[in-house]
């Protein structure tokens, strides 16, 4: 007489280790989803840094747009920018002191790292424009090589900087085109009111 098949234990057990492997993998790549949606919707861009940001731009175009020599134009809204950078970089430091994050390393690091080569470009346009005396083609350059940069430095930082980043190169699509005499009240719109507008976004969302 045949004695009865015992059941094979193996094949009992390996469904409940393949799930519990399979469970556990789900568990840990939706944790590294996680992880790296915060840390890519984390942000140190100045809040109330780009208000004070916009604020320069703004005295910058007014200024600017009373000048009668072109090189005077063009030193107001280098000076400008200079201390744009300065109040930017300033505020920077400040939230990333508060949050103990270092802007050497990690998303701070690749998002000023990602400004580099678009900014690089425009400042070698920049001057052969400058030496062709094309000086109504510098605020279309200008806002299209900040938004490119922008929207690059993006890809480490929230989603509305690359919205914003689009914004500028659209305006500077604008400026390109439009009469030489449009081009500090584009640059005003841009680096003055688009700065405002998204430094206090930065303010209510991310602590300022």
């Amino acid at each position: 007489m045949r004695e009865p098949r015992r059941p094979d234990t193996n094949a009992v057990r390996t469904p409940s280790l393949a799930s519990r492997a399979l469970g556990g993998l789900r568990y840990i790549r939706s944790t590294m989803e996680r992880a790296g949606e915060r840390a890519v919707g984390f942000t140190l861009l100045p809040g109330w840094g780009g208000v004070l940001m916009g604020a320069v731009a703004f005295a910058a175009s007014f200024t600017a747009a009373r000048t009668t020599d072109p090189r005077d134009w063009v030193l107001t809204w280098l000076g400008a920018a200079g201390i744009a950078a300065l109040v930017g970089t300033t505020d920077m430091a400040r939230k990333a002191a508060e949050t103990r994050t270092s802007l050497l390393r990690g998303p701070a690091l690749r998002f000023v790292t990602s400004l580099i080569a678009p900014f690089a470009v425009a400042a070698l346009l920049s001057i052969v424009l400058y030496k062709h005396g094309m000086y109504s083609d510098l605020p279309g350059l200008w806002l299209l090589s900040y938004g490119a940069g922008t929207i690059a430095a993006g890809a480490f930082s929230v989603r509305a900087v690359r919205y914003m980043g689009l914004a500028f190169m659209l305006l500077g699509v604008v400026a390109l085109f439009a009469p030489a005499s449009w081009g500090d009240a584009c640059m005003a719109l841009g680096f003055g009111g688009f700065h405002v507008l998204f430094g206090l976004w930065i303010t209510r969302h991310h602590d300022g």
